[in-house]
């Protein structure tokens, strides 16, 4: 049963936070900024409000998942963390003397079944964009696009491999206090089933879990959480058949990665204000139709888009227009080509510069035929690997039964982009363009600071709660720091 009313802390050592936490501490800053209340309206048709177990605060426990996100914790060491860090007890509303704190898997199931909306992600982006607006910033009409991309949990390399390295990591501390507790420790595996690598992984934790001399060690105990976290989230991946979402994509022709993309668009100011999540292997380009959509749904009034050469398709090109939108890209002579046979089934890769099947199939190879200045178009030819083709469960209309070669073919028609390619020799298009380099320092924030380079969870559900945190985390930093820049040292209070 859901309360509707916030726990109140009340508490005789309450005083203690205005000597302890600082005014310019980040989280005292986020909690004067942010009205959280909105937490309660959007997960409370994921509760029952009449019958039941009183329910955890689910504003605390949306507060408990910023703090994760933030300082890259288990959940297991954030609620240690929280007992004796007074600034996250501070943030979460609770009184300085409290231990009585919530289990770790409470978290885990706040995440999947009361963020188990389909727009949560949009929701925590429009309300930070609101903030912004609320707090006097300007969010300008132009918006910078890209996609960056996240490796799945359990990628190609396999479940065994993520257990066994982490099991490598715990015995290392532990050699590092003991030599000796490498004759407690089972043996090495070798060629094992996932299976043994579980059995062996809980055995390994059973010995550390059985010393209390290394148990207690901060940094032991560090690995030992995550070891036994990534013991749960295995049998949790098996039950789900694994990560059957997670595909793979390219950043580059020889640089493959298995997992998802997040498209991002971007305001000049560096607030996100849409971001839409895909399986790796999705193409950037049609995405953003609907990036500019959600902008304007978040209060942008797109007048101008700046990316990459993915977003200079036709499609686009023609959207803008019908919508008075400039689209700041440089043309590419493939995606901006003429007429493509089945256009809408094989997409192009402009970080491998190669063609995708309609199977997630990258080209091996290209060739480009005809002479340049003639009256004939020239011809590039993608290849494809015929073994895979063989294969394939959609090769029915797409590979035919005993060819030796799979090729599919553009024509490419520079002359129908001559409008686009005129206005990206003019001066104002190459000032502006030079503006993208911000959402490429916005993805490695993403990446670096908030652990965005890995998913925490399996499937296109774990990677939309993990992006709304992450990405509400960034815009609220993002806005103290442009109301500091904007106030000085004098930034007022928002409460």
């Amino acid at each position: 049963m859901l309360k509707r009313q916030q726990e109140m802390m009340i508490s005789k050592y309450a005083d203690l936070y205005d000597i302890l936490i600082q005014k310019d501490h980040i989280l005292r800053k986020i909690k004067e900024l942010v009205d959280f209340s909105f937490v309660i309206e959007e997960v409370e048709k994921n509760y029952n409000l009449t019958h039941g177990r009183g329910a955890k605060d689910p504003i605390r426990l949306f507060k408990y998942l910023i703090l994760k996100d933030m300082n890259e914790l288990s959940d297991e060491d954030l609620v240690e963390r929280t007992r004796c860090d007074m600034s996250f007890k501070y943030f979460l509303d609770l009184a300085p003397e409290e231990t009585n704190l919530i289990h770790p898997t409470t978290l885990t199931k706040f995440r999947r079944l009361r963020l188990k909306n389909e727009d949560i992600l949009d929701k925590l982006i429009m309300k930070t964009i609101q903030i912004a607006m609320e707090n006097g910033i300007k969010i300008g009409n132009a918006i910078i696009v890209d996609a960056t991309h996240t490796r799945a949990r359990y990628h190609q390399k396999s479940m065994e491999e993520i257990l066994l390295e982490r099991a490598k990591k715990l015995r290392r501390d532990v050699y590092q206090v003991d030599e000796s507790f490498k004759e407690h420790f089972p043996k090495k595996l070798t060629n094992p089933t996932l299976n043994d690598v579980m059995e062996y992984c809980e055995r390994v934790v059973d010995v550390v879990e059985n010393a209390p001399q290394l148990s207690i060690r901060e940094n032991i105990k560090k690995r030992l959480n995550f070891l036994k976290e990534g013991l749960a989230d295995t049998e949790t991946a098996l039950a789900e058949s694994g990560d059957s979402e997670a595909r793979t994509g390219h950043k580059s022709v020889d640089d493959p990665f298995f997992g998802y993309k997040t498209h991002l668009a971007m305001t000049e100011e560096r607030l996100i204000t849409a971001a839409v999540i895909t399986s790796g292997e999705k193409p950037d380009g049609p995405e953003l139709q609907t990036l500019i959509e959600k902008s304007q749904a978040s209060g942008v009034e797109v007048k101008e888009i700046i990316g990459d050469t993915a977003y200079s398709g036709k499609d686009n090109l023609n959207y803008a227009n019908e919508n008075d939108i400039k689209i700041i890209s440089k043309l590419h002579p493939i995606i901006s080509g003429g007429v493509r046979k089945k256009e809408d089934e094989f997409t192009f890769n402009k970080d491998a510069d190669m063609f995708v099947c309609p199977a997630g199939h990258l080209a091996i190879r290209k060739a480009k035929t005809g002479k340049k200045n003639s009256n004939n178009n020239q011809v590039t030819t993608y290849y494809f690997d015929v073994k895979k083709c063989k294969q394939c469960s959609r090769k029915e209309g797409c590979y035919k039964e005993g060819a030796k070669s799979k090729t599919y073919s553009v024509s490419i028609k520079s002359h129908e982009h001559l409008k686009q390619e005129e206005f990206q020799e003019s001066k104002y298009f190459k000032q502006r363009y030079r503006q993208r380099y911000m959402i490429e320092a916005k993805n490695s924030e993403l990446k670096n600071q908030h652990g965005y380079d890995i998913a925490i969870s399996s499937g296109l559900f774990g990677m939309r709660i993990q992006g709304a945190i992450s990405i509400f985390n960034v815009n609220i930093k993002r806005i103290l720091t442009l109301l500091k820049k904007k106030y000085g040292e004098n930034t007022p209070s928002f409460q």
